[in-house]
Order: structure tokens, then sequence, then C-alpha cells
């Protein structure tokens, strides 16, 4: 094991679980919540503030912005503590609770927005909020995730090549859509490469990234109320949607054998099984991407009374004796 001075010097890439066993399908899970920020977002943090040292923009006494529901900004607050940056996280009430608390934890502070835009969704509201403070004070640098290209680089530059390394024959590519950064760097990786490998993007129902009807979601992290900036969706091959009990379903299947992740990955598991469910599709060398791990999800996900709060329980959620449980 290496020997480290910096949170963000350690990331296990290598890591998969064949869902073989549990799903009864080719699928492997590249699993990308071993790092001190416990998710994939560390490489984008990572690669963006890098970025704003090098051009000059961020400098000492800045203080970093962000609109994030909760693992970006995990992530930049645990590199704003290593490098001497204040951090403001501007998120909204699907942020779960153990995100906004290890922030705090690490010394950011949290703005929780409360009242969605016209449309019913909460990021453009974050996203106002984040221009308004930053018009008001110089101090402030925002790295915009929605925009920044460095966001998708950091997935060019690690995570497709780590898979394609791992997987040389690989098939399929499935890889959840939040702000498109690890979906279009993947994908633009295997296509300049010329890699014939099938890009599929996982998206939550209710999320207009790809152009569907706007509708609440309640698990964070995949999914947007405003199209993201980055997304260029001639790289993607298909779309699948996932309803969000499935998602949760998904979860609490993977913890019953053992293996404890977070709403995006269940999501983006879910929709694989999905598309490899047809029997021609039972041969091909299938990889997904998960984002996170689950610790983060045992107040709401993983918790029955959050899932009948949120009228995500029902008979393919709950296993019978938590069915029992609530009936009862």
């Amino acid at each position: 094991m290496p020997v480290i001075s910096d949170p963000t010097d350690f990331n296990e890439e290598e890591l998969y679980v064949d869902l073989r066993a549990t799903l009864g399908l080719p699928l492997f899970l590249k699993c990308e919540g071993f790092n001190f920020a416990g998710s994939i977002k560390l490489k984008a943090a990572t690669e963006m503030v890098d970025a704003a040292e090098r051009d000059g923009i961020l400098r000492p006494g800045s203080v970093l912005v962000e609109s994030s529901s909760g693992n970006l900004g995990v992530a930049l607050s645990m590199i704003a503590a290593s490098r001497g940056y204040g951090f403001l996280c501007v998120t909204d009430a699907r942020c779960n609770l153990p995100a906004r608390r290890l922030m705090e934890t690490l010394g950011s502070r949290v703005h929780v927005i409360d009242e969605p835009d016209a449309s019913g969704g909460y990021l453009g509201a974050r996203i106002a909020y984040v221009r308004a403070l930053c018009a008001s004070d110089d101090r402030f640098v925002w790295l915009n995730q929605y925009a920044n290209q460095s966001n998708w680089r950091a997935h060019y530059r690690t995570t497709a090549p780590a898979i394609a390394r791992r997987f040389p024959r690989l098939d399929v590519l499935f890889v959840g859509a939040g702000t498109t950064g690890t979906l279009m760097g993947c994908a633009r990786w295997f296509w300049q490469w010329n890699r014939r490998v099938r890009i599929v993007a996982v998206d939550s129902v209710g999320s207009v990234t790809f152009g569907g009807d706007p509708g609440p979601r309640m698990i964070p992290g995949l999914g947007t109320s405003v199209r993201p900036q980055l997304l260029d969706a001639t790289y993607v091959d298909e779309v699948v949607h996932v309803e969000e009990p499935d998602a949760v379903r998904t979860c609490r299947r993977l913890a019953r054998r053992g293996f404890l992740f977070g709403g995006s990955t269940g999501t983006v598991v879910s929709g694989a099984t999905q598309w490899l469910a047809r029997p021609d599709r039972r041969d091909l060398t299938a990889v997904a991407i998960a984002p996170d791990l689950g610790d983060r999800y045992l107040d709401t996900v993983y918790r029955t009374n959050w899932l009948e709060e949120q009228e995500l329980h029902g008979e393919d959620t709950l296993d019978p004796d938590e069915l029992a449980t609530l009936s009862g």
C-alpha cells in the first residue's frame, strides 16, 4: 500500500465486483468509492481544482463555492481542507444528512436551498444562488461542475483507460448520467481510441438530461432538472431510464449479498439489469460504474420508514418481512 501525505493521492482504481452470482447476469461493477472522499467525484474535484490553480483562478484567500447534491461537495471539502481554501457547498434538502455533516466536519459551510425554481427543480435555484454569491464577492470561485471541461477530462484520463486495461474485450459500458462528466469522459475515450464499446447512459425517471419530462426525484446523485452543458448525446448509443423504486430495490438486493452501495449505484445497476435481461445479451462482457458506497444512504434508501414517507416502498422494493412490518 502507498504512503501518502495528501488525501487525493489515494484512490483504488482496480476493484471490480462480479455480479453474476447476485444478478444472474454478466455484469462487472467498477467500484469508485474507495478513497477518502468516498465517491468517484474525487477525480473530477481534483482535476478541476488543479486546473483552477494552474490558471491562477484559485489563489491564497480564495473560497470555493459549488452546487452539489452531496458527493462532489464532500470531495471539494476534503481538497479545500488539505490545501487551505474555504469552501461553501450550495445544496438542497435531498442532500443526505451524513454528507452535510461530513462537509461541516471537514471545515466547510453548507447552504441548503429549500425553494425550487420556476420549473419545480432545485438545481436552477442552487445555481442562481451561486451566481449571485460570486457577483457579490470576488473571493468566491465557482468551478461549475456542470460546464467545466476538467470534469470529463478526469475520466478520459483515468476511468476509461483503467476499464479498457482490465477488460480489453469490453462490449458495453453502463454509466450513470448526472453532470455527465463521467459519461462524456468515458464515451470520448472509447470513441477516440476506436474501441467498439456500446455506451449506455443510465438516467433517473424525472430527469430532463435526455429530454424526458421533469418530475420529482428523491435520491440525489443522478438526473438533473437542467440539461447539463457537458452533454454531447452523439457519443451515447442508448439511454435507460430507471424508476426510483427500482433503484432502491437493487440497492437492497445488493446489500442482502453483503455489498452496500449508494443510490446512484443502485440506479446504474438497475438500468444495466434491464438492458442485459434480453437472452441475446447474456454472453456480452459488460461493466457498470458504481459511483459511491452506501454508508451515506443508511437513513434514506436503507431505512424502511423513509421509503414509506417518500412512497417508494412496495412489493417490488421490500422483502416480505419488511412489508409485514409496515402493514402491522
